[in-house]
């Protein structure tokens, strides 16, 4: 799972790395100009990543095209299934992970499996759940990954002792983390969560059963109604109920706010966002913050970026694109830089053996959290994408909704969710 607008905050990790390639730059009369599509700070990244490419390739230049989030993704939709083809179409494209499955699932991204890319031969050198979920439905493989966010919960440690809280109790599991989040409303009034709907998503995504995406079984039906969605959906409503979430929506000004002031006990999000509390949304509150696993000994991603090449880009330019995303996902040094400046989490993993991981992290109290994520990263379950995951997600949100405000039951939320995305895929 991921926030997409994380996007517009955090350095989305672009990361480099030299390696074979089918052809390189100067063997004959090759392109002499690649178009790379990016988005916000990735594009920053990747142009960080360059001036070495550029040298090594013969003095290819590079275009990079940045586009808003929303804006590269839908530009990109666009482009794909633009029946004029490769004019219009960039040698390179980041996707966001959240979007891998609208696209990886169609026609329009070029099978990496195949000769002459030979990309499962680099399947041991990422992490597992991030190369796995690059495959489309014949298990072709049609992205590199770059970054990952590994999922955990942030906590502050100072309500928490306050509360007469421990970590321990807090992460038991999800029943636990709701037990826990109404004593820390008794006894200092703070919010345990910034709304019900994060923890629904997160429930979802780490509770599905081997072979799932978060809203598909393993042969692409909705299943939407089976007791994940039971128990997320029953979680959010005694968090609702007991006044446990502040009803604030992720990257608003409300939310930063509570934030600030202590007004939120938790974060269930990806490993960036520590990153982004220090630099960004709330620096004074240094030391004040802990990091932790998910509770229950859950694991789930959040966000990460993949680099594709469409099938129907100029095939003169594939071998070079082919090399350049090479260089953007598997050099262990641009790996690193782009987490130490931009909290880019490597998907490669020989970057994770390097010393800064064991470094300990100011912000979070000294605590060495970059050891907890790295373990969180090796055991998230890999899911399937699916087409329609965020539309299935935008149903889901609306019946929660349905029971949250208007008290409408759990079952005939779940029932009228599986209906309408049963009709849909019937279509």
């Amino acid at each position: 799972m991921s926030d997409p607008h994380r996007r517009h905050l955090l350095a989305a990790a672009l990361a480099t790395a030299a390696g074979a390639c089918p052809a390189r730059a100067g063997e004959g009369a090759g392109p002499a100009r690649l178009v790379v599509a990016a988005f916000p700070l990735v594009d920053q990244i990747i142009r960080d990543a360059l001036p070495a490419w550029h040298q090594a390739n013969g003095g290819v230049e590079v275009e990079v095209i940045s586009r808003q989030y929303d804006d590269h993704h839908t530009a990109m939709t666009t482009a794909l299934s633009s029946s004029s083809g490769g004019s219009h179409l960039p040698d390179v494209m980041a996707l966001e992970a959240s979007y891998m499955g609208r696209f990886s699932l169609g026609a329009g991204l070029q099978d990496l499996s195949a000769p002459p890319y030979g990309a499962e031969a680099l399947r041991e050198r990422f992490v597992p759940f991030a190369f796995e979920q690059a495959r489309n439905r014949q298990h072709a493989l049609v992205a590199l990954p770059t970054d990952i966010g590994p999922g955990t919960l942030l906590y502050r440690r100072d309500v928490l002792d306050r509360a007469g809280v421990t970590p321990a109790e807090l992460t038991a599991s999800w029943e636990a983390y709701v037990a826990a989040g109404a004593r820390i409303k008794a006894r200092t009034g703070a919010y345990l969560i910034a709304h019900a709907r994060y923890l629904k998503n997160i429930v979802i995504a780490a509770t599905q059963p081997p072979g799932h995406s978060a809203y598909f079984d393993a042969q692409g039906r909705p299943a939407v109604d089976g007791p994940a969605f039971q128990r997320a959906f029953s979680l959010c409503l005694q968090v609702r109920r007991q006044g446990l979430d502040a009803i604030v929506d992720t990257w608003r000004n409300d939310w930063a706010e509570h934030l600030r002031r202590g007004r939120l006990a938790t974060e269930l999000t990806g490993a960036w966002m520590a990153g982004q509390l220090a630099a960004v949304i709330a620096p004074e509150t240094r030391g004040l913050w802990r990091a932790a696993q998910l509770p229950g000994g859950s694991y789930a991603g959040y966000g990460g970026t993949y680099y594709a090449i469409p099938r129907r880009s100029d095939p003169a330019r594939k071998a070079l694109a082919w090399n350049l995303i090479r260089h953007l996902t598997l050099d262990r040094a641009l790996q690193l830089r782009a987490f130490k400046g931009y909290d880019a989490f490597p998907a490669l993993l020989s970057a994770h053996e390097d010393p800064f991981f064991d470094e300990p992290m100011p912000f979070l109290g000294g605590q060495r959290a970059r050891q907890l994520w790295r373990d969180a990263a090796r055991r998230i379950p890999p899911r399937p994408l699916h087409r329609q995951n965020k539309f299935a997600e935008e149903v889901l949100n609306g019946e929660l909704d349905n029971v949250l405000i208007y008290d409408k039951p759990i079952p005939q939320a779940l029932g009228d969710a599986q209906a309408l995305l049963q009709h849909r895929a019937n279509r």
